[in-house]
């Protein structure tokens, strides 16, 4: 998984620079607030919400496409019938958005969930979803979110982020 996250940050380090050279137009980071609802075994072993926010960047590769690369914590919750408490992750992600329409796109992103308990480890993340930009940087995306590693966490979540 090292040598994953290796080339990823390598991968997005020479697509940063590549990118931009090619274009005129400059990134944007957005700060949001997300919010999950457990799907598939997580939400059968208890699962009851995720929580958390997210920094991510925008950066444009051609007319209607940006690269991302996103970071942030979640927090997972169990319902207290299943002993209750919480466990947190931190995701890393990067991927390809492109707009559909003016404001609507779709956006696909992939990368690593860090446990942040003892012994959790690290799950692959992969993240397809939609959303939509209003004006004065507000912006609504809603996903499906997986982590796999010997079994998945899954979750369809949405994103409410102030662009910047």
């Amino acid at each position: 998984m090292k040598k994953f996250l290796l080339a990823l940050v390598l991968l997005s380090g020479a697509a940063f620079s590549s990118f931009a050279q090619s274009s005129s137009e400059s990134g944007k980071f957005s700060i949001g607030l997300e919010a999950g609802l457990p799907v598939g075994d997580i939400k059968d072993a208890g699962g009851k919400l995720f929580i958390g926010g997210s920094l991510k960047y925008d950066q444009p590769i051609a007319t209607s496409t940006f690269f991302t690369i996103s970071a942030g914590y979640t927090s997972l919750s169990f319902k207290d019938t299943y002993g209750g408490g919480s466990t947190g992750f931190v995701p890393v992600k990067a991927g390809i958005k492109y707009f559909l329409a003016e404001s609507f796109y779709g956006e696909a992103q992939l990368g690593a969930a860090f446990s942040t308990e003892s012994g959790g480890g690290t799950a692959f993340a992969y993240a397809p979803g939609i959303g939509y930009s209003f004006g004065g940087g507000l912006d609504l995306g809603v996903r499906y979110e997986a982590w796999s590693k010997n079994g998945t966490v899954s979750q369809v979540a949405a994103r409410l982020a102030y662009s910047f």
